[in-house]
């Protein structure tokens, strides 16, 4: 009998194995190489054997290159510039359109395949990586477009001008179609939501755009001699620093020590059955606490971790404190864009020092977690935007950011294409892709949904189509600029 009542077991068992689970998307993987190889490769080969120079040194002299970036602004300079003139930094387009691509595919379901789903709680999917990037691009833009604006003379006061109207066109065209739904219109007041991504982009550029328009005009001088030269780029933006470090010393204070109701102090987890049910109500923590106390149930009631975890209480994403390192993560990006800007034309360098940034911050990333999932003193967390998550993302970024210079930019091996398009128009495809990728043709009811065949074939077919008129409003030279 004490045996019997000792206490609950589980055992999982398999009623029927899945036959060929992963077919569907091995058979999509080779087509898209397939494709690739038919529109990248072939063409590459072609050029180079018209080409009487067909191996260049890694360091050499790369392509002149404009640094400015800032989203679809001065895109028209692509269709109009001879080969005197500049090229248009490609790899940020195409990290950009990347990301934004990977973004439209995982909202489309990703195929039903779970490492195209969010983590439940910690950990890290597909789906978990293409936000941190697209805030590090936001960050490179900043730099890179106030500095052009800079030089042509736009006054501090046009910069604020500029600053404000684009935040506010962000946070309202978020809030509205956040809020949409085809029962109440433009805003649902039924289920509103305030905290959403595209406000959280929007505060996060006006952030990191007032310390690049306050502190970030200096130039480095490279050609003096000082023993602080390798961080040189580090030391002369000291205000900007000290900045980012006290919101992140916010973070840590808000997250580890204020006292939330009924809940540990520094709880971490996902409240619900997690941690034997003893915090069902301490979602988030400090996180879920703060949202709820600002927005009450205007935020999130569907959290990745409500189906796993069974939670009752709402938690937003995209919250206060996640926002914050959210300009953390922005402001990597921004470490990015002035390493590109005062060591230009100088590939090794460039190259060297994003890749030691990545290791600086995978290491840390590593400590942080000591390299396991849940186990480590702030584990990697997408829905609490926690500081290993910066670190590890900043590491990733810095490194596929690198890999797209050095083909894009250095060695014109790709042209970025078909990113680049979706890149120009980011703010056209997300929002479009957000109100009308649940209708047809975008998608449709689907008929056969035992297995991932029309499932992964309806998330690639919208995804394409967003890509394609990507590209023919790239080829009508429209570009959605705010």
């Amino acid at each position: 009998m004490s045996e019997a009542t000792s206490g609950p077991s589980c055992i999982h068992t398999v009623d029927k194995t899945p036959n060929n689970a992963y077919l569907p998307v091995l058979v999509a993987a080779l087509s898209l190489a397939v494709i690739a190889l038919l529109f990248a490769v072939v063409p590459y080969i072609y050029r180079r054997r018209r080409t009487s120079k067909f191996i260049e040194t890694i360091c050499c002299q790369g392509p002149q290159y404009s640094l400015d970036n800032d989203g679809p602004h001065a895109s028209e300079a692509e269709h109009n510039t001879t080969e005197a003139k500049p090229q248009r930094l490609r790899s940020l387009d195409t990290f950009r359109g990347f990301s934004l691509t990977v973004m439209v595919f995982v909202n489309y379901g990703g195929g039903g395949y779970w490492f195209f789903q969010h983590a439940p709680w910690n950990g890290l999917t597909v789906a978990d990586l293409v936000m941190p990037w697209f805030v590090f691009i936001i960050g490179t833009s900043v730099v890179l477009a106030f500095r052009s604006m800079q030089r042509r003379g736009v006054s501090r006061l046009q910069l604020l001008r500029k600053i404000s109207w684009r935040t506010v066109v962000l946070l309202m065209l978020g809030f509205c179609f956040l809020n949409y739904s085809p029962r109440d219109g433009l805003l649902s007041w039924s289920w509103l939501r305030i905290p959403g991504v595209l406000q959280r982009l929007g505060f996060t550029y006006f952030v990191l755009s007032l310390l690049q328009t306050f502190w970030g005009q200096r130039e480095i001088p490279l050609t003096a001699h000082h023993w602080w030269n390798p961080i040189q780029d580090v030391v002369l933006y000291w205000p900007q620093w000290l900045i980012i470090i006290l919101l992140e010393t916010l973070w840590l204070c808000i997250t580890f020590l204020m006292p939330v109701p009924n809940c540990p102090t520094g709880y971490l987890g996902a409240g619900g059955i997690g941690d034997d049910g003893l915090y069902p109500n301490c979602t988030g923590g400090a996180a879920g606490y703060v949202d709820r106390w600002m927005f009450g149930n205007n935020m999130f009631r569907y959290p990745t971790c409500k189906e796993m975890y069974h939670t009752t209480q709402p938690f937003d994403p995209e919250g206060v404190l996640g926002t914050i390192n959210s300009i953390v993560m922005g402001f990597l990006g921004m470490q990015a864009g002035k390493i590109i800007i005062y060591y230009k034309g100088m590939n090794c360098h460039i190259l060297c020092r994003f890749l030691l940034w990545a290791i600086i911050l995978g290491i840390s990333a590593a400590i942080l977690t000591k390299c396991t999932r849940d186990g480590g003193f702030i584990p990697v967390n997408k829905n609490l935007w926690s500081l290993s998550y910066v670190m590890c993302m900043g590491c990733f970024s810095f490194l596929l950011l690198g890999g797209m210079y050095f083909v894009t930019d250095v060695k014109g091996w790709w042209a970025g294409r078909p990113f680049v398009y979706p890149g120009m128009n980011s703010i056209f495809v997300y929002v479009g892709h957000s109100l009308l990728g649940f209708y047809f043709p975008f998608s449709w009811e689907m008929r056969f949904q035992t297995s991932h065949w029309e499932w992964l074939f309806q998330s690639l077919w919208g995804t394409a189509l967003w890509v394609l008129i990507a590209y023919l409003l790239y080829r009508k030279k429209f570009f959605l600029k705010i």
